[in-house]
């Protein structure tokens, strides 16, 4: 057997904690009153919930005792003072369930409150209309049946998750169940699309449960906005059978205008709309298209539907029937000379026109004949047919085109006589024949062969230039025409008809032309560099006719500009300053002899001796910009006459030169006289000699000290009266002129015979070298070097003489000695002091 329920179990502690004080204490019981007891007193159960009820007494023998209550009971449980019993589908709002004992003739009773609780699992939001104006109002309504009880219910009502109404229903009797709550709500253009619903929330959280919500289904809204003017149709007025015309119809102020819906009809014939939107407007086209079964009086009716509401238009249309004209050429294409009958028709009730002709009654055609000519070919005839419908006159025409063939024919205006085409841009080479059928045409020069090609783009040579003859055929005959063709290009001038230069020979009358090739001819001018005037006519050539001419040659297709250098020849002629009458040469200098003579070509020069010892000798020349290193003239050339012949093509010229010689000094003689030695106090001359052209300056250079020199007029002779130590040494004689120096040196020494002393002994001999030592050790040493020593005393007291001199080497010879220096040498410096010691006689 399974044992008791947790109801059960907690009925039976409630019991035994109400009997506890009775079993382990009679006596007190017995003081006490006796009671009954419900457990629990009050209950909150879910509607079709159970419940377990424990009953109990503390009267110690119940004679009897229960549970009244008006619920179903699922089992029951006793004991002495108590009984448990189980409630169950327990679906009343509220129930007062009773537990009884009879106790001591006396009846206990103990009364409990059970209520049942219903979570909101239905709650319903009542549906919404199907279209809601733009600016009305409409209901929302939501329902939560059976949920209780309702004074803990609350309902929201949501715009998607906006709150617009929420409502409590606290203090509605506990027994209350379910709820409703309605709200007006204004419909806005906003509101389209938008989702409605109701949230229900029961809070049973103060009786120790919790909180228990649900909410409805949400409802979409729509709002619309629909205009009360009808739509703008426009639709042709009519219509003809086969024929297709639009069709616009537009309503305004629609709203959503993306969810109207359009019936566009003809007739009972619905047509196929494109629909555009533009804003709030709706814009609907089509294409109108009638049947013959649809010919007559009709309408076309546009209708927008929106929001279950309709606005609808109609406009009548009437269709017809209304056929082209035919127009018909008995020959469409005929021969020149021939009849053509040309024929206008159109349906019933048209009135036909050819050419402007009327036909006389309104389904009757039109004809008219001609003699067909060459004017006639690709004549166009033109039928017109017109038609009244409804008041309305409509028209319809058809035109046709005659075809005359004749032979061809070469007008100017399409194939001219003359063609004229600039040189090098690609051209189309154009000529055309009338005639029908078209000709073909052939352009062939008759000289060369060379063929024309005709309605091709090609570029345009000098070569195209020439006379051509063409023809033109076709079926009917032929046509012949001759046509030049000329191409213009730009100058230019080559070498043949413009050379680079020219030689005119001075004297002789020229012109300076320059013949340029071009198309057309073009004009040709010269202008001197440096001057404006341009070049005209004969010109007597003058020498300042030389130089650079700029040529420049012009047609209308450009210009081309040359340079041409002119060179003016003329013959040989001398001039005093380029080639001097008189010459004076340099012996030895190298340089050669100049004479320029003007002259083009540049004349040739030779000049010959004419006489004297110059007589059959050729004059070496040279120009003054001759290089170094030219060979020098020989020394020998003789001065004289020349004669100085100067030749070119175009003549010769004479001229008569006088040549003079120059040299340089040769110091020819250089001797002293007396030439043996001179002797102290003696005379001595020096004679200097020299060679030179023009005549050479003497100078002279004496030893250092030398005093008492005389010079002869021309420094030629150099004397010296009573000699002495000091003009001793070395002599040099200078020439110089323009052209260069030349020395020559000698040397002159004065002196006498040594004086020997002999001594008797060696002794005496020794004491007189020993002193002749010490004087000549303070000579050397002491008094030459302080210059104390007076030359002239020492040689009339017989004692040593100091000799201070520039080379010569050392005394103890007499005479003279002579010695050449080379010419242009600088003068010979000292080299160094030189002293000897010498002893003359008293």
């Amino acid at each position: 057997m399974p044992g008791p329920s947790p109801g059960l179990c907690r009925a039976l502690l409630g019991l035994w904690a109400a009997l506890g004080p009775g079993l382990f204490g009679l006596s007190a019981v017995a003081q006490e009153p006796f009671w009954a007891d419900l457990q629990p007193r009050v209950a909150l159960v879910e509607r079709g919930g159970s419940l377990w009820l424990n009953c109990s007494t503390n009267c110690p023998r119940p004679e009897r005792g229960g549970l009244e209550t008006s619920l179903r009971r699922n089992g029951t449980q006793r004991g002495l003072r108590w009984l448990a019993r189980q409630l169950v589908d327990i679906r009343e709002p509220e129930t007062q369930p009773v537990c009884f004992f009879r106790c001591a003739r006396r009846t206990l009773q103990a009364r409990g409150l059970i209520r049942t609780f219903q979570r909101p699992d239905r709650v319903e939001l009542v549906p919404l209309p199907a279209w809601q104006p733009v600016g009305e109002n409409f209901t929302l309504s939501c329902r939560v049946p059976g949920a209780g009880p309702r004074g803990s219910l609350t309902l929201t009502l949501l715009r998607g998750a906006q709150e617009l109404i929420r409502r409590s229903f606290a203090g509605e009797p506990p027994r209350a169940r379910g709820a409703v709550l309605t709200a007006t709500v204004l419909a806005r253009r906003e509101d389209h699309g938008a989702n409605f619903s109701c949230r229900a929330e029961l809070d049973l959280r103060p009786h120790g449960l919790g909180l228990f919500s649900n909410s409805s289904a949400p409802r979409e809204l729509r709002t619309f906005a629909l205009s009360p003017d009808p739509p703008r149709l426009a639709v042709p007025r009519l219509l003809e059978v086969g024929s297709e015309r639009p069709v616009r119809c537009t309503l305004d102020e629609l709203f959503p205008a993306s969810e109207a819906e359009v019936y566009l009809a003809l007739g009972d014939h619905r047509l196929s709309p494109d629909i555009t939107l533009e804003g709030d407007a709706l814009v609907v086209t089509a294409t109108a298209t009638a049947n013959a079964e649809q010919e007559g009086a009709g309408q076309l009716v546009c209708n927008v539907t929106l929001g279950g509401e309709s606005r609808e238009t109609r406009e009548n249309v009437t269709v017809y029937s209304f056929p082209a004209p035919v127009l018909t050429l008995s020959e469409p294409s005929t021969p020149e000379g021939k009849v053509v009958t040309v024929t206008c028709a159109a349906g019933p009730g048209a009135l036909v026109t050819l050419d402007g002709i009327a036909a006389v009654v309104p389904g009757q055609p039109a004809q008219l004949q001609l003699n067909a000519t060459e004017d006639d070919d690709k004549r166009s005839f033109f039928c017109d047919a017109s038609l009244e419908v409804v008041g309305e006159t409509l028209s319809k025409n058809k035109s046709a085109e005659l075809r005359v063939l004749y032979a061809p024919r070469l007008d100017d205006s399409d194939c001219p006589r003359s063609w004229t085409w600039p040189e090098g841009p690609e051209q189309t080479l154009r000529c055309e024949a009338r005639g029908n059928p078209a000709p073909s045409v052939h352009c062939e020069r008759p000289d060369s062969g060379a063929v024309l090609a005709l309605g091709l783009q090609g570029p345009v040579t000098r070569a195209l230039a020439g006379t051509y003859r063409c023809t033109a055929v076709n079926p009917q005959g032929e046509a012949v025409k001759e046509v030049t063709v000329t191409v213009e290009y730009a100058p230019s001038l080559d070498s043949m008809g413009c050379p680079e230069h020219i030689t005119w020979l001075e004297g002789t009358e020229v012109s300076l032309s320059c013949v340029a090739h071009g198309v057309p001819p073009p004009s040709v001018s010269c202008v001197h560099s440096g001057e404006a005037g341009v070049v005209e006519g004969l010109l007597r050539v003058v020498r300042e006719h030389a130089g650079t001419y700029r040529c420049e040659a012009t047609n209308a297709r450009g210009s081309v500009a040359k340079t041409v250098a002119v060179t003016v020849e003329y013959g040989p002629s001398f001039e005093e300053q380029s080639c001097p009458s008189n010459w004076t040469w340099v012996e030895g200098s190298g340089q050669l002899f100049s004479c320029e003579v003007d002259g083009k070509p540049e004349p040739s020069v030779e000049c010959i001796g004419s006489e004297g010892a110059s007589e059959g000798l050729l004059l070496p020349l040279g120009s003054p910009d001759s290089p170094p290193g030219v060979p020098s003239i020989a020394s020998g050339l003789a001065p004289g006459i020349y004669i100085c012949n100067a030749t070119n093509r175009h003549g010769s010229m004479v001229k008569t030169v006088a040549v003079s010689t120059e040299y340089r000094p040769v110091v020819a003689e250089l001797a002293a006289s007396p030439p043996g030695g001179v002797r102290p106090g003696g005379n001595f001359t020096l004679t200097c000699r020299a060679e030179a052209w023009p005549p050479a300056q003497i100078s002279w250079r004496a030893p250092p000290g030398a005093l008492n020199i005389g010079l002869s007029s021309n420094n030629s002779t150099l004397s010296v009266a009573g000699a002495m130590g000091s003009h001793g040494g070395e002599y040099e004689c200078a020439a110089t002129n323009a052209h260069g120096r030349h020395a020559r040196r000698i040397t002159v020494r004065v002196a006498g015979p040594w004086l020997w002393i002999a001594v008797g002994g060696a002794a005496g001999g020794a004491a007189l070298l020993a002193a002749g030592a010490g004087l000549a050790f303070y000579v050397q040493s002491t008094a030459c070097k302080k210059g104390e020593y007076n030359v002239q005393e020492a040689e009339s007291s017989g004692e040593a003489v100091c000799l201070n001199g520039a080379g010569g080497g050392t005394g103890g010879g007499t005479g003279a000695e002579g010695g050449t220096e080379a010419a242009d040498t600088a003068e010979a410096q000292a080299g160094g002091e030189v002293f000897a010691i010498q002893l003359t006689s008293a």
